[in-house]
């Protein structure tokens, strides 16, 4: 925009305002300063940068200064300085309502597309403004640290930053959601999320860090976040030690205890019987547990469990007389370890069911 526009359309009685201050050598009264604050407002509303609206004052000035007296124009430089000030605040002011508009309307879309809220077609479009095609497949990645994080905080700064440097400006998507960082990603750049993880992890001092399959269009995001949180969730529940965990690698679990009664009665049935030593049942199941996640290796199970390898034999054949099934065996194992996921998945032995076995 060139000057003269800017002076017809912003600065109209700006020469004015100065030559009459000057004239009695006063400050800049309230109304006119509120009234320069409100054009530097709508400067900043019609897109005029404050460099580009500064000069076109400071030309203004300049062509007022001719027509005062010696005395008068003394008092130029303060009047100047005074308006220029409240042209900056109203710029600023406008700003700063556009960015908290801009992150209202960014805060409300992130929270309909990751809970499936409003018309998709509608929410598709929303979508392009922020840098999403949702025709296409994405992944999300979520990570959650000891503490939780918001837009703005230094740790989410950091893995955005990280993010931009490697990768540009992508479409990629990143926010905060529940105290989580969360990054959204097309289908076909796996090596975001991937890198995402690794920054988070660093960046939440060992956090842990969640990647959801790769879905189509708008309600394919709410799946996949939806899977990365679950993944978080089992990740907690079964004591998983992996920082990163990916959905498609835990698939099993879900379909373990999607018939929650049968899993249920398997728990009962299989390890109900362990409620029968001294000290309970918990004990035997952190054996059993400690054992197959060390692929069944008695000597790396004992160091897990602070046990000697004599006690760590004792026990399991202590496992062995209680339930009928052979921890070394494979036709048991897997019976007794789909049981011991069971029992992790649903919180047994603290858990109580009524177990038939118990005394």
């Amino acid at each position: 925009m060139a000057d003269q526009e800017i002076f017809e359309d912003h600065l109209a009685g700006y020469a004015q305002i100065l030559a009459n201050a000057c004239a009695t050598g006063r400050r800049l009264s309230r109304d006119e300063l509120e009234s320069l604050r409100v054009r530097g407002e709508r400067a900043a509303e019609a897109g005029i940068g404050l460099r580009l609206l500064v000069r076109a004052q400071l030309t203004a000035a300049q062509a007022v200064r001719p027509e005062l007296s010696n005395q008068a124009a003394e008092h130029l430089l303060a009047v100047v300085e005074q308006a220029v000030d409240a042209f900056a605040a109203g710029h600023e002011r406008a700003q700063r309502l556009a960015v908290r508009q801009e992150e209202a309307a960014r805060r409300e879309f992130i929270d309909d597309l990751l809970y499936g809220r409003s018309d998709l077609g509608r929410l598709a479009q929303r979508a392009e403004r922020f840098g999403l095609l949702l025709s296409h497949a994405h992944a999300v990645a979520v990570a959650q640290g000891p503490e939780p994080y918001e837009d703005g905080f230094p740790v989410s700064r950091q893995v955005e930053s990280a993010l931009i440097a490697r990768f540009g400006h992508r479409s990629i998507l990143l926010t905060t959601k529940d105290g989580r960082l969360i990054c959204i990603a097309p289908a076909d750049q796996d090596e975001v999320l991937g890198f995402f993880a690794k920054q988070a992890y660093a960046a939440t001092d060992g956090g842990r860090v969640a990647i959801g399959r790769a879905h189509p269009g708008a309600g394919g995001v709410v799946h996949s976040y939806e899977e990365a949180l679950n993944a978080l969730e089992l990740a907690t529940t079964m004591d998983l030690p992996d920082p990163v965990l990916r959905a498609a690698d835990l698939l099993v679990y879900p379909v373990l205890t999607r018939d929650r009664q049968a899993m249920k009665d398997l728990v009962e049935s299989v390890l109900g019987p362990l409620s029968q030593a001294r000290g309970g049942a918990q004990p035997l199941l952190d054996t059993l547990t400690a054992y197959f996640d060390t692929g069944c290796v008695a000597a790396e199970a004992a160091r897990r469990l602070s046990l000697s390898v004599r006690a760590m034999t004792y026990r399991l054949d202590r496992i062995r007389r209680l339930t009928g099934a052979d921890p070394g065996d494979p036709v048991h194992r897997y019976t007794l370890q789909t049981a011991v996921i069971g029992a992790r998945l649903m919180g047994w032995p603290e858990q109580k069911w009524g177990s038939a076995h118990a005394n």
